[in-house]
């Protein structure tokens, strides 16, 4: 059944890749500079959720591991989750409902955070990865509420600057604190800030793990204080898309080929930081440049 779902995960994840390139093919063809990354932050949201959904048809295993035992049909709750994120993917990569599809999307991230991440990280308030998984899930709702606060632009702008700063807000805290992470233990895998130490492979892991938290650091406070906000978050989606494919796609080659990291956590790692990247380009889209608006995103 893992061996299903590693294959599925990575077989989605491709084909929703290709098919959201070819989707943002006009937006990418006119973008100039760092606007040709940030027009990926739709693309790496979906290639993200589609690679993740197979996981959660996984059944039971899955369900014993993740549902809260309060919850009424358990078995019933993963299956779900693992439809709408594929749904959420397809409406993303087809470019239709984006409004409903993002909004309904950052709910159900919040809620996994008030529902699982949350009172985890308070049961082990001195386990620093909870409070990683925490500001993880909570960044990829801020991503979704970005995006959703660009669609709602029009129709009602008072909602969409209140999703935007909520996305801001989120953004600068989580790249505050993973970045004071990096600085506090530059040798695990730079990125988000969980269990992985990074490969021995990897020259100078310490080096890398300062610059990472470095950046993360300038485009926290750049964030925070409300300066070159774009660029900051724009920044943030540069670096965890670099990290992507740098590190964390040549560990998942590694892992396939049987290096000890296991396949399953090694395409977890490239989904996870692939939709903290586009979350970040996200924010990014739908911050205004200076003197004009952000990227116009047309059908």
């Amino acid at each position: 059944m893992l061996a299903s779902a590693n294959f599925w995960m990575s077989a989605a994840g491709l084909v929703y890749l290709v098919a959201g390139v070819f989707a943002f093919r006009k937006e990418i063809g006119a973008a100039r500079g760092l606007d040709k990354l940030v027009v990926f932050g739709p693309v790496f949201i979906a290639v993200s959720l589609a690679a993740f959904a197979p996981e959660h048809f996984r059944g039971p295993e899955f369900v014993q591991n993740m549902v809260p035992s309060y919850m009424p049909l358990r078995s019933l709750w993963a299956y779900f989750v693992g439809c709408a994120l594929l749904a959420v993917a397809t409406s993303l990569t087809v470019r239709k409902f984006e409004r409903l599809s993002t909004t309904l999307l950052g709910l159900m991230f919040f809620l996994f955070v008030c529902m699982l991440y949350l009172p985890s990280a308070l049961r082990h308030a001195d386990n620093r990865f909870a409070w990683a998984y925490m500001l993880r899930d909570l960044s990829f709702c801020a991503g979704a509420w970005a995006l959703a606060g660009l669609h709602w632009r029009a129709a009602f702008p008072r909602l969409s600057k209140g999703l935007i700063l909520f996305a801001h807000i989120v953004l600068a805290i989580a790249a505050i604190d993973y970045g004071a992470q990096h600085f506090l233990h530059p040798t695990s895998a730079p990125g988000v800030p969980l269990e992985m130490m990074t490969p021995a492979w990897v020259p100078f892991a310490s080096v890398w793990g300062y610059i990472a938290g470095l950046v993360l650091l300038l485009a926290g406070i750049g964030l925070a204080i409300n300066w070159k906000s774009r660029m900051a978050s724009a920044s943030v989606g540069a670096l965890m898309t670099a990290l992507t494919l740098f590190l964390y796609v040549p560990v998942l080659i590694l892992a396939y080929r049987g290096a000890s990291t296991d396949f399953n956590d090694a395409i977890n790692y490239v989904a996870d930081t692939l939709l903290y990247a586009g979350s970040a380009l996200a924010l990014a889209l739908a911050s205004p440049h200076e003197g004009r608006s952000g990227i116009r995103l047309t059908s």
